[in-house]
């Protein structure tokens, strides 16, 4: 069986390439959306190969918690990891289901978490 892959979203090119390169450095199959549009499409096209999201909160005229709650409509168990430097919004996610962590976050529990993800 084919390892599951990460899909990362982030609208700041950086830190997206940040990310990206850490976790394919750590054998992991990245894929990158810039906007929540991107993010959605990749997700219906491949949901079956996409094993966890890592998003910030911050995205092009959307927020992950709007991202998100596309997304429950169609994978309500897929694991999600929320990025964000503002504790305060962590309760717009309640019942969204998904693992908040704050910036800056370290890439060794980067890898950890979504190592983790995919391994259950």
């Amino acid at each position: 069986m084919a390892m599951l892959q990460v899909l990362l979203v982030d609208d700041d090119p950086l830190q997206l390439r940040v990310r990206n390169s850490i976790l394919h450095g750590a054998g992991v199959v990245v894929h990158t959306a810039t906007n929540a549009e991107s993010a959605l499409a990749l997700l219906r096209s491949m949901k079956d190969k996409i094993g966890v999201v890592v998003t910030d909160h911050h995205l092009s005229g959307h927020t992950g918690t709007d991202l998100v709650r596309e997304m429950r409509v169609f994978a309500p168990s897929l694991p999600v990891v929320v990025l964000s430097g503002m504790p305060e919004i962590e309760d717009e996610y309640e019942g969204l289901n998904v693992i908040f962590r704050f910036k800056p976050f370290p890439p060794d529990e980067l890898i950890k978490v979504v190592q983790d993800l995919l391994s259950q």
